[in-house]
């Protein structure tokens, strides 16, 4: 009788961690520097290779302006430059990656883009904490695929983060 018991309490736990793992996603990879990232595929609504923008005056240094996109303005944000990469290169493999955060069109400039990866819910690990000033609250988790480590990132919250200026606060909600 205690074996059945054990048994059943057993299964529950075990029921209830696969529960609380998420279910696989998928995520575009890409690289800012010699980094690798991954932004959830659901928010990406196309790939272009890298035009130069038409500047708007004031703007922060890593808005690099907006383009028309099929008659939509879409603000063009360079990510190396908001995360503080060493090098920021265009060239042939610079590409802006379309994505629809709440609603808006935003590009965002990498450096290549890589593929698209499903990564079950036990590969991506939390993100380390760390008592920096550095604002790391975008990144959602790492995940070691192979030899590579990807950090997963809300390309949302880092959009609509209010030092961006993308979007409005009622817009967020």
């Amino acid at each position: 009788m205690d074996m059945r018991n054990e048994a059943t309490h057993l299964a529950r736990q075990d029921g209830a961690r696969n529960a609380a793992q998420p279910a696989s996603a998928e995520f575009l990879t890409f690289r800012l520097g010699g980094e690798e990232y991954g932004i959830d595929i659901l928010r990406v609504q196309e790939i272009r290779s890298y035009e130069e923008p038409t500047r708007i005056a004031n703007a922060p240094s890593f808005i690099k302006g907006v383009v028309n996109l099929r008659g939509v303005i879409v603000p063009v944000v360079d990510l190396r430059i908001k995360l503080g990469c060493d090098r920021v290169e265009y060239n042939g493999f610079t590409v802006v990656i379309v994505l629809n955060v709440h609603g808006r069109v935003v590009g965002a400039v990498v450096d290549s883009v890589s593929d698209v990866l499903e990564l079950a819910g036990d590969v991506i690990k939390p993100s380390p904490e760390m008592n920096t000033s550095v604002d790391t609250s975008f990144i959602t988790g790492i995940a070691s695929v192979g030899e590579r480590m990807l950090i997963l990132m809300d390309i949302e919250a880092l959009m609509s983060s209010s030092d961006m200026g993308l979007m409005d606060s009622q817009t967020v909600q």
